[in-house]
């Protein structure tokens, strides 16, 4: 599962590609949890918008915030019908995350070593995600959060070496540029079908173990 990244820091790019005014105050680099920038179709759907959601979806029916710690990757496969999701899915509130990296484990030297995966051209990468509203009981407040979608990676010549050995293999659904607005305002038939194509941007893996004071951090949150 994929539980870290970096938003992209090519912000003006990023909005002009996409029409949006691109949002700030969030982590240089991204944990369950934490707050990042999402793209996603508006209420009256004639344009996109840009906010901060939390990473991990937090369900209509969720009693707490903590519900999220378990939800940030959804597989495209159930997330029809699970029910952590399938609201998001029926309402088609697909949403795209747009990073410049994002991590996986390698266990190619027997233990886990952080990787970094990032385009070839340099260029953002478009992850595929669903979005929810969560209401605060006690305060009211609305709480937007996203989680990623994934997609089986056994036959991929560079996602499959990720994760341990005897699991199964498991990308985030990675768009290219021509299929970002397509997938913002795709039915749901439609969204099956991006995810499917299994077509991803060229990419380039290396090692990226993470500095020990943010390993230390990490361990103690």
């Amino acid at each position: 599962m994929c539980t870290n990244f970096i938003p992209t820091r090519q912000t003006e790019w990023a909005a002009q590609a996409l029409g949006v005014s691109w949002p700030q105050g969030h982590a240089e680099e991204v944990f369950p949890g934490q707050l990042a920038p999402i793209v996603l179709r508006s209420h009256r759907q004639e344009r996109h918008a840009a906010g901060l959601a939390r990473f991990g979806l937090i369900p209509t029916w969720a009693k707490d915030l903590g519900q999220g710690r378990h939800t940030y990757n959804a597989r495209s496969e159930t997330a029809a019908a699970k029910p952590s999701f399938r609201h998001a899915w029926q309402a088609r509130q697909y949403a795209l995350l747009v990073v410049d990296r994002f991590f996986e484990p390698c266990y190619a030297t027997g233990r886990a070593v952080r990787w970094s995966i990032a385009a070839d051209s340099g260029t953002p990468l478009g992850l595929a995600c669903l979005w929810e509203r969560w209401v605060e009981p006690q305060s009211g407040a609305t709480v937007a959060s996203f989680a990623m979608l994934t997609v089986n990676a056994d036959a991929h010549p560079v996602m499959n070496r990720f994760h341990k050995p005897g699991e199964e293999k498991r990308r985030p659904v990675l768009l290219n540029q021509a299929e970002w607005q397509n997938w913002l305002s795709a039915s749901p038939e439609q969204a099956q079908q991006m995810m499917q194509a299994h077509q991803t941007p060229p990419l380039v893996v290396q090692a990226d173990p993470l500095p020990s004071r943010q390993r230390a951090t990490v361990s103690a949150s």
